[in-house]
């Protein structure tokens, strides 16, 4: 028990090269009980063993802000292998930075090792993004590393305490949004933090610090040498942020959409593709905070849909049949966002489902309603084809009358159906009578 107290202590005292300001209970607004019971007892679990251990990051920033969590994650100085060491229900992940997923029941916590400052020989590209990285330091090291001083932020659940090493406690309370260090060397280290201001600020209601925002209009070009998979997920972060309205206007705003999404710098330059985008948008925010389910796939369906609408109207008005020119219009796309950033092929046919339903629902005669009523993705057809018309791309009383037929009894929807009047004069189609059917193989006699 002395052994492990004293342990305890020199730990302490060795992560400290500087201290920070500690903020104790009563002097902040987190209360024990919003930590997830997983996270404490992964704290707990880990300071009885000697080691230091945190709740980090984004948890505490948005505690802080009066914002429920719905994740949180653990730093601490002992290594991944100690850390799995402890916990029956873990397992080691990752290449660039091992981490461990502890699992208590539907719960996994995060746990990070405290990561030193960069190394001298690590790997880097010509415009200085770090390539490899993979070493273990100090607390003091950790919060330094951080990309911005409300992120760098540490709360222990057992002494209720925030440890602050970069005055992020203030900037929250000023509302402010300041990177840690110069950032154009933090920039240019990681592009995707560009990203995350846009989005930190818009969700957070943050205000971006002019230092940390005058380099990113500058350096944005630095986005096309991040790996596609780490800006696709940034993205989908953006979207299903609950805020993806005004983090897209904070993108456009800083000049970011231009080398992430192409096709939606221009569509904000296009009055009723704005409207487009920005309904789809503000309808997933809503749905968001309403706790209904959201699909990045419509999402991502909406972000395209002016490139592929512009391409169609061009390709029909070159004489070609509507259906070929919007298969065509949709493969231009995907092809032309897969040179900035690849979206996975698991969301392509499910892009491709909404869009190519968007002419059926102009056709309402005959049987057709009816069999597009069956589609499995018919609703998320609608909902798009319904913002096409809100925006005023379409007539909105085509919306409406879907709107009813959808909803109507099997009478009623009979009696929806346009009608097509005969053209005048016009001899009525005499149904073609069939003979009466053969048995299988039966033939002439010979």
């Amino acid at each position: 028990m002395i052994t492990r107290l004293l342990n305890k202590v020199f730990r302490r005292a060795h992560a400290l090269g500087r201290p920070p300001t500690v903020v104790g209970k009563g002097s902040h607004n987190i209360r024990h009980e919003q930590i997830s019971q997983a996270a404490r007892r992964t704290t707990a679990t880990l300071q009885e063993h000697g080691y230091l251990a945190f709740v980090v990051g984004g948890a505490v920033r948005d505690l802080l802000l009066g914002v429920q969590p719905k994740d949180f994650d653990v730093a601490t100085n002992a290594t991944p292998e100690q850390v799995h060491a402890l916990f029956r229900r873990s397992r080691i992940i990752g290449r660039r930075f091992r981490l461990v997923h502890v699992m208590f029941g539907g719960e996994t916590i995060e746990v990070s090792t405290f990561r030193g400052g960069h190394d001298e020989n690590a790997g880097t590209d010509e415009h200085g993004r770090i390539l490899r990285d993979n070493v273990w330091g100090t607390q003091e090291e950790d919060a330094r590393r951080r990309d911005f001083t409300v992120n760098a932020l540490f709360f222990d659940p057992q002494r209720e305490e925030v440890w602050d090493w970069h005055g992020g406690v203030n900037d929250l309370r000023v509302r402010k949004l300041r990177m840690i260090g110069d950032p154009v060397k933090r920039y240019r280290e990681d592009p995707v933090r560009m990203l995350r201001a846009a989005r930190l600020s818009a969700k957070l209601g943050l205000d971006i610090e002019r230092g940390t925002r005058a380099p990113i209009r500058e350096l944005a070009s630095l986005l096309r040498n991040v790996p596609e998979a780490r800006l696709f997920d940034e993205l989908v972060k953006l979207l299903m942020s609950g805020q993806a309205e005004r983090c897209v206007r904070a993108l456009h705003a800083e000049g970011l959409d231009r080398d992430l999404l192409p096709t939606l710098d221009a569509a904000l330059r296009d009055p009723v593709a704005e409207r487009f985008v920005m309904a789809a948008l503000a309808n997933t925010d809503a749905r968001i905070l309403e706790d209904k389910p959201v699909s990045p796939t419509f999402l991502l369906s909406a972000l395209l849909w002016g490139d592929v609408l512009r391409t169609w109207q061009a390709a029909e008005a070159r004489g070609e049949k509507p259906v070929p020119a919007l298969l065509e219009a949709m493969q231009a796309a995907l092809d032309g966002q897969a040179k900035r950033l690849a979206i996975p092929r698991r969301f392509d046919a499910g892009m491709k489902e909404i869009w190519l339903m968007q002419p059926r629902f102009l056709q309402r005669t005959g049987q057709r309603p009816f069999r597009l009523l069956e589609n499995p993705r018919f609703r998320a057809g609608y909902d798009f084809f319904r913002l096409r018309c809100e925006s005023g791309e379409l007539d909105i009383a085509i919306a409406d009358w879907w709107e009813d037929f959808q909803h109507a009894n099997p009478v009623d929807r009979e009696a929806l159906l346009v009608r097509e009047p005969a053209a005048e004069g016009a001899p009525r189609k005499r149904r073609r009578r069939r003979g009466p059917r053969r048995a299988p193989g039966a033939g002439a006699e010979a």
